[in-house]
């Protein structure tokens, strides 16, 4: 089996996760790839235009590989009037407390995606990478043609396999550990709530593509383990979140401290499973008041922002994994030294 990674000349194993929003800050990503990782810009929630800007920050400050994310999208949601009517109710008193006005609410619910792609393909990063799905037949196409090794993100055999049939290079195992957005195809489906340990058995054997290990590694010994699992490589995003470069505001930090962090999965903040420190928003918010996804995401958008202005962490999206420890506080560059310094 040919190492997806091998020809791009990283010391370690290691891609430092996109988690798009905030913490996947130029300067993270510049810091991860300068020091032997990938680097990945988060940006699924990114106009074409700032995911030009964004490239040219990084690639005026290293010249090492990095990795751009999107999410693959699906046909719009059909939102009813009376659905918007209950998610208005439910987070009336929420927007009241943070003054905000009525939302303004309508179509579309997030940016093009073909846009986005186009924009990647000029800024041509060394690894396109992806969760939500598979990458259409033509845009699989005009990736390769461009150059980019490409990753997709499964969280059962199931996707894996139809991944791997897609033409992908490596595919990533997400956990039910791993913090952020579950890479679920199916938008309105179950989570299969399976483990890394039992997705990697699951998975080892039947994928002739290497296999990148998410969710719940947080240290050097989570790290050995994923490798003799039969992983390639490991991705962490929660380790880096308190890192020096991180974008995470100061109200998200603040709720990462501690040893413990008490997470679970919400379709609270977006419609779509994710998993983070639980939080006001997430405990109080009825299920039957959420929109599908990407309609809840942008709905939310204004109090999350508005939450996070304020230094209050009760409406952020505090996207987390599993893992237990305190979080590192110096450099990304440094955590990363600490991680592979056997």
């Amino acid at each position: 089996m040919r190492d997806p990674l091998a020809k791009l000349g990283l010391k370690y194993p290691l891609i430092v996760a996109p988690m798009a929003g905030g913490p996947s800050s130029p300067e993270l990503v510049i810091a991860s790839s300068e020091t032997g990782a990938l680097g990945s810009i988060g940006a699924a929630y990114s106009t074409p235009a700032t995911i030009t800007g964004f490239v040219e920050k990084v690639r005026a400050r290293t010249d090492r590989p990095f990795a751009i994310n999107l999410f693959i999208q699906h046909p719009q949601p059909q939102v009813e009037a009376a659905m918007i009517e209950r998610a208005v109710a439910a987070t009336a008193k929420y927007r009241a407390e943070l003054d905000l006005p009525k939302p303004q609410f309508s179509t579309p619910y997030e940016e093009d995606f073909d846009q986005q792609f186009d924009a990647v393909l000029q800024a041509k990063p060394e690894v396109l990478s992806f969760v939500f799905g598979v990458l259409p037949a033509e845009h699989m196409r005009a990736a390769r043609k461009a150059g980019m090794l490409i990753v997709g993100t499964a969280t059962t055999p199931e996707e894996a396999q139809a991944l791997e049939e897609s033409g992908v290079d490596a595919i990533t195992l997400q956990g039910f550990e791993a913090g952020g957005h579950r890479g679920i195809f199916d938008p309105s489906a179950a989570d299969p709530e399976l483990g890394l340990a039992d997705l990697l058995a699951q998975s080892r054997g039947k994928m002739k593509v290497p296999l990148i290990a998410a969710g719940g590694i947080m240290t050097a010994a989570d790290i050995r383990s994923a490798l003799a699992m039969g992983a390639s490589a490991v991705q962490m995003g929660t380790a880096f979140l308190s890192t020096t470069e991180a974008g995470t505001s100061a109200p998200y930090r603040t709720a990462l401290q501690g040893v413990e962090r008490i997470t679970r999965t919400t379709r609270a903040f977006s419609g779509r499973f994710a998993r983070g420190v639980a939080n006001r928003f997430m405990n109080e918010v009825d299920a039957a008041a959420v929109m599908p996804f990407p309609a809840q995401n942008k709905f939310t958008r204004d109090i999350r922002g508005a939450s996070a202005a304020k230094g209050s962490p009760d409406f952020l999206s505090l996207w987390a994994g599993t893992g237990k420890g305190e979080l590192w506080q110096g450099s990304a560059a440094d955590l990363i030294g600490k991680l592979f310094a056997d």
